[in-house]
């Protein structure tokens, strides 16, 4: 790929990155709240924005990493993605725990806390399965990955958008619109190239 293509990617997701933590980091919603609270806010936002980069990583999409690379990368960004949702959910529960046990149980009156809960199991599931892949078979381990982090995706971009807090209201919606995006972009590519390889064979 050339240097143009190239930059123009790697500066694409740099904004859409940093622009949503930049918004979140100097939101007025944050004057008047303590340390805990800003750390567990400020977690669920880089839990977002690492969720962008998860499925660029996987399927070597990013310019000038080779996959097998952005594949080791991509386990070390999920661990990371993992302990910023542990942050996010407890810092919460040390603020305001009657709130996180109703969100848990599913029955918040809040909706976004509801959705909230609907991504954090599945994540947690993806990364149980990441450590067991040698013992499934390649078929399931896609399966099962693809249809859980699916799951976390969308859950993790209603969560967002329904919440009217630190982050900008664009830069938000652009940044969940580009994950969700992207990652059924991943997620359908391996279906994709089979059906074409099917396709060239008839």
């Amino acid at each position: 790929m050339s240097m143009v293509p190239t930059l123009l990617i790697w500066t694409g997701l740099v904004l859409a990155v940093v622009l949503p933590l930049a918004s979140a980091a100097t939101s007025e919603y944050l004057a008047w709240r303590d340390p805990v609270y800003i750390t567990a806010g400020l977690a669920g936002v880089v839990a977002l924005c690492l969720l962008l980069v998860q499925p660029l990583l996987a399927r070597g999409w990013l310019p000038g990493l080779h996959l097998l690379v952005g594949r080791i990368v991509h386990r070390v960004v999920g661990i990371f993605l993992v302990a910023a949702v542990v942050v996010h959910v407890g810092g919460l529960w040390i603020t305001s725990p009657p709130d996180i046990i109703d969100a848990l149980l599913l029955r918040s009156p809040t909706p976004f806390s509801v959705w909230g809960v609907i991504a954090m199991w599945p994540l947690f599931a993806a990364a149980l399965l990441s450590l067991l892949w040698r013992r499934l078979s390649a078929r399931c381990w896609r399966l099962g990955h693809a249809s859980l982090v699916s799951i976390v995706v969308l859950g993790s971009a209603i969560h967002a958008i329904l919440i009217e807090g630190t982050m900008n209201t664009t830069s938000k919606t652009v940044l969940c619109g580009l994950t969700v995006a992207v990652t059924m972009a991943a997620v359908a590519s391996p279906w994709l190239r089979a059906r074409s390889r099917v396709s060239g064979k008839e």
